[in-house]
C-alpha cells in the first residue's frame, strides 16, 4: 500500500462493544463492531496476541489484506491465535464485526487442529455442513448491529449442532485460572489445580488451543501489559511491568518486542491514543 496515504488507526477508539449473545457466551468472551466511513484512505488496523480466537464478519468497499503475510482475507472467517504482531490493511468504508472466542472453540466449531490457525484463519465460506452462504445472504439485507448479531449467533448455533468434538473442562479450568490471574499465575499452580503432571497439561493444551499452557499465559501477561498501556492516561513503564507480574524492565521489554516488533517506549511514541 502507498505508504503516504495511509495511516495507523487507533482501533480501541473506534470499536463499540455488545452485550455477548447467549448462544455463544460459552464459548465467547464479547462482541465488537470496528467501523469507518472516511474516504478512501489506505489504513493499518494493528492486531497483537491477546490468547482468544474469533469469528469476523465485514462488509467493506475494498477487501482487507492480512500483513505482513499480504493476504487477501474472506468477507467471512475464523481465526486462531495471534502471536507475531500482524495489521489489516484496507481503505475506505466498511464495517466489520469481532466475535472474540475463547481458543478451544476452534477445535470445537471446525474440529480440526488449531495449530493450524495460529496467525491464520479458515475462509467459513468453506465449512462444511452448514448454509453459509445463506448466512451472508441474510447480513447482507442488513445494517442493524443487533440483527447482525442475531444472524451470527444462529450460524454459530449451526456450528455448534454440527461439532462432533466437547470441550475439554480441564482445559477450560487452566484457561480460567489463567484468565484471571492475568497470565501471572504459576503452570505448576495450574498443574495442582487440575492434579495433572505438566506432560499431560502441555499435551492437552496444545492439541486444544494450538499453544502450550506456558505460551498461553505469557500472551495473557502480554496482553494485560498492553491494555493497561491503551487504556491509562499517563503511563510509567516501570510500574506496568511490575504491576503485570514482570521480574525486571528487561523481561517487559523482551517480552513486549516478541509481540509487538517494538519496545514498550517505541510502542508508546508511536502508537495513536
Amino acid at each position: 500500500m502507498n505508504k503516504n496515504t495511509s495511516r495507523e488507526e487507533n482501533v480501541n477508539s473506534m470499536m463499540q462493544q455488545f452485550p455477548m449473545h447467549k448462544t455463544i457466551a460459552p464459548f465467547g468472551k464479547d462482541i465488537y463492531f470496528l467501523e469507518d466511513n472516511a474516504p478512501d484512505i489506505e489504513k493499518k488496523f494493528p492486531f497483537y496476541a491477546d490468547g482468544f480466537a474469533g469469528i469476523i464478519y465485514c462488509k467493506s468497499k475494498y477487501p482487507f489484506y492480512q500483513q505482513p503475510m499480504n493476504k487477501k482475507l474472506s468477507d467471512f472467517y475464523l481465526y486462531g491465535q495471534t502471536i507475531e504482531p500482524i495489521t489489516l490493511d484496507t481503505r475506505g468504508e466498511f464495517q466489520m464485526v469481532i466475535i472474540r472466542l475463547y481458543p478451544f472453540a476452534v477445535r470445537i466449531l471446525l474440529g480440526i487442529d488449531p495449530k493450524v490457525l495460529n496467525d491464520d484463519c479458515f475462509d467459513l465460506e468453506l465449512a462444511e455442513n452448514v448454509n453459509t452462504q445463506l448466512t451472508l445472504d441474510k447480513l447482507s439485507q442488513t445494517t442493524d448491529k443487533d440483527e447482525i448479531i442475531e444472524v451470527l449467533a444462529g450460524y454459530f448455533n449451526e456450528l455448534l449442532e454440527n461439532a462432533s468434538i466437547n470441550p475439554d473442562n480441564r482445559i477450560k479450568l487452566a484457561i480460567n485460572l489463567i484468565l484471571n490471574s492475568k497470565g501471572k499465575i504459576s503452570i505448576k499452580k495450574v498443574r495442582d489445580k487440575l492434579c495433572v503432571s505438566e506432560r499431560t497439561l502441555e499435551r492437552h493444551f496444545l492439541k486444544e488451543i494450538g499453544v502450550t499452557a506456558k505460551q498461553f499465559a505469557k500472551i495473557i501477561q502480554f496482553s494485560s501489559s498492553i491494555q493497561q498501556m491503551t487504556e491509562t492516561d499517563y503511563i510509567n513503564l516501570t510500574e506496568v511491568g511490575y504491576a503485570n507480574g514482570y521480574a525486571d524492565q528487561s523481561h517487559f521489554i523482551r517480552a513486549f518486542k516478541r509481540y509487538t516488533g517494538k519496545t514498550p517506549k517505541e510502542f508508546q511514541k508511536q502508537a495513536p491514543f
